[in-house]
């Protein structure tokens, strides 16, 4: 059976991808503006982290804990953040374009003026979210939940048990008394 050798080719790519910038990028401690594109966080513990700002496009935060955390414009296209532990999370003006966010824990976040376009939210948690004025054009919301939270007219709040979808809260009448 012949042998494989690695070209110079491979050789300068294993350089530029692991031993280069990337790498380098990668190890940034958290701060606002990092730019961690195309880097490898899975697991990872960002509680309270301010990066706003942030360049995290292509990358993965599988597992990652994100709570309470300020990722107020951050570009994280295609990003992945499935099961990650987002409470609290400030994602405001965030690019969420293509991301995965499913089965994520999102109680409370604000997508404040997000785009959201593509993203999926399947089986996540989105109870008491901010979606006001965020671009959720073709999302996929299945079996997420929506209790409670504010959808992206800012005054819609979503019924308790609103799963896959937002369902307005029931609105008492002029002069009736709601308990």
């Amino acid at each position: 059976m012949p042998r494989l050798r690695a070209g110079p080719l491979a050789a300068a790519l294993v350089t530029f991808f692991v031993g280069g910038e990337v790498l380098a990028q990668c190890t940034a401690f958290p701060a606002p503006g990092v730019e961690w594109r195309r880097c490898l966080h899975d697991g990872d513990d960002f509680t309270g982290a301010d990066l706003t700002g942030a360049d995290m496009r292509d990358s993965s935060f599988r597992r990652a804990t994100f709570d309470d955390a300020l990722l107020v414009d951050i570009r994280a296209r295609r990003a992945r953040f499935t099961s990650a532990s987002m409470i609290g999370v400030d994602l405001s003006g965030a690019d969420l374009t293509l991301a995965e966010l499913t089965s994520a824990n999102l109680t409370d976040a604000s997508f404040v003026g997000a785009t959201l376009r593509r993203t999926s939210f399947v089986n996540a948690t989105l109870r008491g979210a901010d979606f006001t004025d965020a671009d959720a054009l073709e999302a996929d919301f299945t079996r997420a939940d929506f209790s409670g939270a504010t959808w992206t007219d800012g005054v819609t709040v979503c019924a308790e048990g609103s799963i896959g979808g937002c369902r307005p809260m029931r609105q008492a009448p002029a002069g009736e008394i709601s308990n």
